[in-house]
Order: C-alpha cells, then structure tokens, then sequence
C-alpha cells in the first residue's frame, strides 16, 4: 500500500466496458521526507487510480497497485492497476502525527 493526495478526477466517455461507472481519481504519491520525517514531500508521478472508498479532493488516501488492485471489490475483472482502498485520518511518525483529517472518522 502507498499514500498519495487525490489531486483531481479523470473522465474518460469511453472505455473498457468493465471500467463504465467507476470513479477514476488523479493521485500524487506522498513520501515521508528523509531529510525531515515530521513531513511528506511529493512524488514525481501521478497515477490514474479507481475509486472503491468516495475518496475527494485534496483528501490523503491508501491505494494499491498491481495485482493488489484486482483484489478490492468488485475489481476481480476489470483492467485496472491501482485502486483507492482508504481515506486516511492520520498519521504517526516516529511518535509524532505529521497529518490528520480536518475531521478524522471514528
């Protein structure tokens, strides 16, 4: 599993029949920076990721890639390589939090 920030959507009117009413969310990877791990630094990539959680924008989420992908719900069949599997409410760094939700689920 990665963290990423979902930095826009993506439409595409045509497709794969397996992809039709799929959400599809543009990921930017975030990595824990090395030189200051209370922070996250930015991927160089995007990724086209499918929705499985009603994950938004600007949200921090968890996703998989690969054959991963294929094993969230309802993914067995479709060609998708990478897949929002969840809205992430916060996370700890070496004791210390380095992101939380505006609101974090309970």
């Amino acid at each position: 599993m990665f963290l990423a920030r979902v930095e826009g959507t993506v439409v595409a009117t045509k497709k794969d029949p397996q992809m039709q009413g799929r959400k599809l969310l543009l990921l930017r990877p975030q990595l824990v920076d090395e030189k200051d791990p209370t922070k996250f630094r930015p991927g160089v990539n995007t990724i086209v990721a499918v929705d499985s959680v009603g994950a938004g924008v600007g949200e921090l989420v968890m996703f998989t890639q690969g054959s991963s992908a294929r094993l969230a719900p309802g993914m067995r069949d479709a060609p998708v390589d990478a897949v929002v599997i969840g809205i992430v409410d916060t996370v700890d760094v070496l004791g210390r939090i380095i992101y939380q939700a505006h609101s974090a689920r309970g």
